[in-house]
């Protein structure tokens, strides 16, 4: 079985990874420039990666220690909202990440007003689906810095985006769990 080429598997998965990193910076210029990084990153190593099995997790592995890098590099720690959410990478076809536009654009101005640290643990938590633990290996920190910067995105998020809450949460919740929406913070 031949492995899939580097071009192929841009063509194929593109979007969904410039989704991450817009996710992740917030500017749809900023989010080009870390895939573009990252694939450069992986270009010297592919044969290896593509051999190996399914490339992506290595890929947005890559993209989220690009960003992370950056991050630690700039000396400017605010979160840069965008002029114009229209910018967010549209993925062509049916992709549940994509769906719900209007919840989408709230989630995505939110997240725009969040600390970068903030954002980044939301996106690793629940968009990448991390662990609180690989959160923390990929942020550099600690589990409990994880929780509470979780559990404080979460309320800041509560605060900026009430609509979400309001949309998704029904007015009696059954045994205090939430059915949608923010997640829910469990760590208290």
């Amino acid at each position: 079985m031949t492995a899939v080429t580097l071009e192929e598997f841009v063509a194929a998965r593109g979007q969904a990874l410039l989704r991450l990193a817009w996710m992740l910076t917030a500017d749809a210029d900023a989010a080009q420039d870390v895939v573009q990084d990252a694939l450069a990153r992986v270009l010297p190593r592919w044969n290896r990666i593509a051999a190996a099995g399914d490339p992506e997790p290595y890929v947005r592995q890559t993209i989220r220690s690009v960003w992370i890098d950056a991050w630690r590099r700039s000396e400017r720690r605010l979160a840069v909202v965008p002029d114009a959410l229209d910018d967010l990478p549209d993925g062509g076809g049916p992709d549940p990440a994509v769906e719900g536009t209007a919840v989408r654009l709230a989630v995505g101005e939110a997240l725009a007003r969040l600390t970068p640290h903030q954002r980044a643990v939301l996106v690793l938590r629940f968009y990448e689906d991390l662990t609180e633990t690989a959160t923390a290996d990929a942020l550099g920190c600690s589990v409990s810095t994880v929780k509470s910067q979780t559990r404080h995105a979460l309320a800041r998020l509560r605060v900026l985006a009430p609509d979400l809450v309001l949309l998704h949460e029904p007015v009696a919740l059954d045994r205090g769990r939430s059915r949608g929406g923010l997640p829910r913070d469990r760590s208290r």
